[in-house]
């Protein structure tokens, strides 16, 4: 059996085997999210999910480094690093499931999290240049990292409206991670999307529409974490920050649709972390489709934009950035139009 396989299945494994477990444990300790106007559910629906993933991705990402096997090879500290910074973002995420934490603390534990990446070698050292040779970003390379860490958590956490659709986005995006890491022949890439691919799969068999237990922020937190390390990772092996975007374009969707948010927001005059009813899954929940046909054709934009990222690996650079650039006018128009129906 391939070896990134083995961990997907051991990931997998373990989430159906803890989500259970955790969903007890948040209706004991009445961590729930409750019916309301932003929300699409009727019932109290237990959150405090990404534990489970937590315990699950960890726990087997260090038995695999410990047990003979190709990740006994790897090198311990970017694991380290991503295990350290896992850490506040789990406190973070629990006391934010229970009690609620205000938006400026949960940047600045994201934050946090970025440099001590940053601190374990996570860098972008090298800035595209569509016109020429690719640019030394020198000292910017760790502050740029820890932005990107920032902005992926904040794409994940912000999307993570629907039943089953962070969880599947992320999927998508680690998938495309791996195939791009094969492409490079980047193990550690693969080991961590193979983790990741493992433990959002699990994870959607409770978390599918209807939802019987939510990831929370515990989760989202998490899995932005790992996809922002899994691509910083990808980009040390390669050259570019292009190489860093390509593969996850397929977060192309909640990473717009959070840049679209803070600009509809500081427009209004409100705060960029306050809540709507505006995201894309929102809209196209209007369209009348229901939460699983609203989740299947967020997914089908996604997997079509994960199949592109891939395929703009073999073009030049400046083509690829073009094509990126027309997508972003194409889903910013979907989006307008979307807008125009009301809200039931």
């Amino acid at each position: 059996m391939p070896y990134s396989l083995q961990l997907a299945l051991a990931t997998f494994t373990l989430t159906l085997i803890a989500t259970p477990l955790v969903r007890v444990l948040a209706r004991r300790a009445g961590a729930l999210d409750h019916p309301g106007p932003r929300r699409i559910h009727d019932e109290p629906v237990p959150t405090l999910g990404g534990l489970a993933m937590v315990a699950a991705t960890l726990s087997v990402a260090w038995l695999a480094r410990a047990l003979p096997g190709p990740a006994r090879e790897l090198d311990v500290r970017p694991l380290l690093g991503l295990s350290l910074a896992s850490v506040p973002l789990l406190g973070l995420g629990l006391v934010d499931d229970t009690r609620g934490v205000s938006p400026r603390i949960k940047l600045l534990f994201q934050i946090g999290a970025g440099a001590v990446l940053a601190a374990f070698g996570y860098g972008v050292p090298l800035i595209t240049n569509p016109f020429g040779a690719p640019i030394a970003s020198g000292w910017m390379s760790q502050p740029l990292a820890i932005l990107w860490v920032v902005i992926v958590i904040n794409a994940i956490n912000l999307i993570d409206g629907l039943d089953g659709l962070a969880a599947g986005v992320v999927g998508i995006a680690a998938a495309t991670l791996w195939w791009v890491g094969r492409g490079h022949g980047d193990f550690y890439v693969m080991f961590i999307a193979s983790l990741l691919i493992g433990t959002t799969l699990g994870f959607l068999v409770f978390n599918f529409p209807p939802a019987r237990i939510f990831m929370g922020d515990t989760g989202s937190h998490f899995l932005g974490l790992m996809l922002a390390a899994a691509s910083l990772l990808e980009n040390r092996k390669a050259t570019t920050t292009a190489a860093l975007l390509f593969p996850l374009i397929a977060l192309f969707v909640p990473l717009a649709d959070g840049a679209l948010a803070f600009a509809r927001r500081l427009k209004a005059g409100r705060h960029v972390f306050s809540a709507d009813r505006e995201h894309v899954h929102h809209r196209v929940l209007r369209l009348g489709l229901g939460p699983r046909g609203s989740l299947l054709v967020m997914w089908g934009f996604c997997l079509a934009c994960a199949a592109l990222g891939m395929a703009l690996e073999a073009l030049p650079h400046a083509t690829g950035l073009l094509l990126v650039a027309a997508m972003g006018i194409a889903l910013f128009v979907a989006y307008r139009i979307l807008g125009r129906r009301p809200e039931k």
